[in-house]
C-alpha cells in the first residue's frame, strides 16, 4: 500500500527496524492455497497477527497492510501483538465506490457483475473497526497526508520519537 510505504521510511529514519506484511505478499508466501471464505480470511489475518507478534517480540515495527473484514479476527491479532508491544489499528477508510475507482486489477468490476462471489464490501461484509486508534479517510486525505497523520498518532502514543530532523 502506498501509505504503508510512506510511513515505513519515516519510521526507519527515526531508528526503527520496519517490516511490512502486505496482504497480497502474505497470501503469496504464507497463506498460499487459502481462499476467501470467512474461515480462510480469518486464518490469513491470524497468521499475519502471529508473524507480527514474533517481529514485535524482537523489537521490530510492523506495518500490516491487509484487508481485514472481521472485527473479532482483528482483535485476535491485536491480542497476539500486545503481548510484546504496542498495537495501533489504523482504519484506512474508503467507500466501495472509491475502492472500485482505484482498483487496478478490475476485481470490483467483476464482483459487481457477479463474476466473483464473497467479495469484501460487495457481497461479503466489511465490519468497520469498533475502536481504532486512528481513522484515515483516504477520500479526504492524499497518501502523503494520510501517512503524516499516522506518524503523528504514533508520536502522540509515544511509540516513535518526535520527528525532529537528524
Amino acid at each position: 500500500s502506498t501509505i504503508a510505504h510512506l510511513v515505513g521510511p519515516e519510521l526507519e529514519r527515526r531508528g526503527h527496524v520496519v517490516e511490512y506484511l502486505d496482504g497480497d505478499t502474505v497470501r503469496t508466501h504464507l497463506s498460499k492455497g487459502l481462499g476467501f471464505s470467512k474461515e480462510d480470511r480469518d486464518t490469513n489475518i491470524e497468521r499475519i497477527g502471529w508473524v507480527a507478534s514474533r517481529l514485535t517480540r524482537q523489537g521490530g515495527a510492523v506495518i500490516a497492510a491487509a484487508i481485514s473484514p472481521y472485527e473479532e479476527t482483528r482483535q485476535k491479532a491485536r491480542a497476539l501483538v500486545e503481548q510484546w508491544g504496542g498495537f495501533v489499528e489504523v482504519h484506512v477508510k474508503a467507500s466501495v465506490d472509491e475502492c472500485a475507482k482505484r482498483d487496478v486489477k478490475g476485481l470490483y468490476e467483476k464482483a459487481f457483475r457477479g463474476e466473483i462471489k464473497g467479495f469484501t464490501g460487495v457481497d461479503d461484509p466489511y465490519e468497520e473497526p469498533a475502536n481504532p486508534e486512528l481513522v484515515v479517510d483516504t477520500e479526504q486525505h492524499d497518501p502523503e497526508e494520510s501517512a503524516r497523520l499516522i506518524v503523528e498518532k504514533l508520536e502522540e502514543l509515544g511509540l516513535v520519537e518526535s520527528g525532529v530532523a537528524a
